[in-house]
């Protein structure tokens, strides 16, 4: 802080001396210290979030982002194609949602961690806790600067009681917690930081000072899009606390215009300048219904009705954060309409804050902000500037929360000296440790995927992409890990109950037809699992999975029909299906050899045994095969050169 505003605590803290019970609140002017509880505060609350692995859409970004995992080496790719591409690896696929996403400021942290640690979600964590408890004090030192109180003590209750709801509260869970949230926590870290180093710069003319807020709120930008609103943020704190001329608030604004300007540039150069339109994919656009067998638009009044819903949500999360969930995909929040009444509870609540707003401006200006950050940086994820694939999520809260957060602590720190100090302070203390409790539990759930995903569907139940999720990990946990073959089926058949849920409320969930076929293939339900793959495939022809995935069930029906019920021509029409699907796979050319063998067909046996032998010539077994094909072909000289060559190959004994 600059001397002048030192020396005006200083005055504070000796006229707070006669202030009744005050005495017991003194430390709330020393900011040192004040500084230090926040910060450790904020790192407590998310310690156990250290040892938890990658989760969600950290696959997207880090373990399976093509760029990331090169290190350091790809940061070229990173800076060249839009976020998602290094995942996707495929040109047109990673503008999956509207508009395309250019965040690779992060991706380039992440990169920097793979080059010195490998894959160590432990670093990332780590990273993540320490810059969130940065913004806690980073938010409680602007804050001190920005309040113009008449009554410096309430300004610094409301500071202090602002950052710890802010790190306490369980809504920022999904930002921390998930390592990918960093985009989150570096744009508001940067966007509050460069907020603070333009406050503290009034009066004074630093060009050093400029140069900085443009780079910190470049790299904010940088990290993600949703910091451009304090273009609108940061000329209302000087209007409002700062009441600056035109021409001084033109000048503070310079660099922040300057690097939106630069960000633009770089972001349309690399992925295009084109918003584009909002996809008729139910995963990509939580906007579309199912009628007469395809997907169609909401009406102007659906959508804007469910828009109105979930803004109302936002604010029933903020009071009240349970239950908590990361996934808000269709059909979680439901079509809503006018007819629906919590549609007007929350505009109603909208209306209301404006209201305020207007009669207040002047003489609540500390709430008035609070509520005006909320709004401003609510708006760029609202799905009413531009969608955003999705109905909501928690994680769209990290920055507007502050304003919450500081609505909230300026009319606690108002009615401080209108009530007695102890039992104000007793009442703030139980509401951030109840607040602190819900965050540790929440962020057990954040463990891995298998506890994310399963303890979620619980709440989502009605999410397509959570339901398909949940069973995606609980069908890879019974195939892969899971020994206790009564709890692996318990398991593959949940999987399946959540499945048939997602294509219930998605028909034309691809995914959940794989996940579908995958889960029955494990339950040995080899009919079922085909059709799943063919329903798949139907939806789209190109599927390779799908396709892949289908041959191999084939595969194993095909065997299954010829090994245990004995039916020949049925495990040829598998087994022929599988390699039209399959052409180069072993084991089919190995048991159609083994089925045309059977059948008689002694030159389709000696081709397909050939085929093995010319893929894995060292293969003793596959050797043996084919001379027993030439044996049974009437070819006893070649059968029996063929065994010598397979014995010499190591077959101990082979069966003739």
């Amino acid at each position: 802080m600059s001397n002048t505003s030192k020396n005006k605590y200083q005055k504070e803290k000796i006229a707070l001396k006669t202030v009744t019970n005050f005495e017991l609140y003194s430390w709330i002017l020393d900011i040192k210290r004040n500084s230090w509880f926040i910060f450790i505060v904020g790192c407590l609350l998310y310690a156990n979030t250290l040892f938890h692995d990658f989760t969600q859409d950290d696959a997207i970004v880090i373990t399976d982002n093509m760029f990331v995992t090169k290190g350091l080496g790809g940061a070229s790719g990173i800076l060249s194609y839009d976020t998602f591409y290094g995942f996707f690896k495929e040109a047109g696929k990673a503008n999956l949602v509207a508009g395309g996403r250019y965040r690779p400021f992060t991706l380039l942290m992440f990169a920097a961690e793979y080059q010195f640690f490998g894959r160590n979600p432990f670093v990332g964590h780590l990273i993540n806790v320490l810059l969130f408890a940065l913004i806690g004090v980073v938010l409680y030192r602007l804050l001190l600067l920005l309040l113009d109180e008449k009554n410096q003590k309430n300004a610094a209750i409301a500071a202090f009681l602002t950052a710890l709801l802010f790190v306490a509260h369980p809504i920022h869970t999904e930002a921390v917690a998930n390592i990918k949230g960093r985009d989150e926590i570096v744009a508001l870290l940067g966007s509050l930081g460069a907020l603070w180093l333009s406050i503290r710069s009034v009066g004074k003319s630093n060009i050093l000072s400029q140069i900085a807020i443009f780079i910190i709120f470049l790299i904010a930008l940088l990290s993600k899009e949703n910091a451009i609103t304090f273009l609108a943020v940061v000329p209302l704190a000087h209007w409002l606390f700062r009441d600056l001329s035109v021409g001084q608030l033109f000048k503070k604004m310079l660099p922040f215009v300057a690097a939106t300007v630069v960000f633009l540039l770089l972001r349309g150069a690399v992925i295009g300048w084109q918003m584009g339109d909002s996809p008729l994919e139910l995963m990509n656009n939580p906007f579309l219904k199912w009628e007469l067998g395809r997907y169609v638009p909401f009406s102007a009044s659906e959508k804007l009705a469910t828009i109105i819903f979930t803004l109302g949500k936002y604010l029933q999360l903020l009071v009240f954060p349970h239950p908590l969930t990361h996934d808000y995909y269709p059909r979680h929040v439901e079509i809503m309409t006018f007819g629906n009444w919590q549609v007007w509870l929350s505009l109603m609540a909208y209306i209301g804050l404006f209201i305020f707003i207007a009669k207040k401006i002047k003489s609540q200006k500390v709430i008035v902000f609070g509520i005006l950050f909320f709004l401003l940086t609510l708006s760029i994820v609202s799905n009413l500037v531009f969608p955003i694939g999705t109905n909501m999520s928690e994680r769209f809260m990290f920055m507007p929360s502050v304003g919450f957060c500081l609505a909230l602590a300026a009319l606690v720190a108002q009615r401080i000296s209108s009530y007695n100090i102890r039992l104000m302070g007793v009442f703030c203390t139980v509401i951030i440790v109840l607040l602190g409790i819900k965050t540790v539990t929440r962020n057990f759930v954040w463990k891995n995927n298998f506890t994310l995903f399963t303890t979620d569907v619980q709440t989502s139940a009605n999410s397509a992409k959570l339901c398909n999720a949940a069973a995606g990990e609980l069908d890879r946990v019974a195939a892969y890990e899971e020994k206790n073959e009564v709890k692996k089926n318990q398991m593959l058949q949940q999987a399946l109950v959540y499945l048939n849920r997602a294509v219930e409320i998605h028909p034309t969930y691809k995914n959940a037809y794989l996940l579908m076929g995958n889960t029955n293939f494990h339950l040995k339900n080899y009919e079922k699992s085909i059709a799943a793959y063919q329903n798949a495939l139907k939806i789209d022809p190109t599927y390779r999975d799908a396709k892949n995935n289908l041959g191999i069930a084939y595969r194993d029906l095909g065997r299954e029909y010829g090994e245990q019920r004995g039916d020949l021509d049925a495990s040829l029409r598998c087994l022929n299906e599988a390699i039209a699907l399959r052409p180069d796979d072993v084991e089919i050319l190995r048991l159609l050899g083994v089925a045309n063998g059977i059948k008689g067909n002694h030159p389709k046996a000696i081709d397909f045994f050939t085929q093995v032998v010319a893929q894995q010539p060292d293969n003793a077994q596959a050797i043996f095969d084919l001379g027993t094909a030439y044996h049974q072909s009437g070819d006893h000289a070649k059968g029996d050169e063929l065994y010598a060559k397979a014995k010499n190959k190591g077959l101990v004994a082979p069966k003739k």
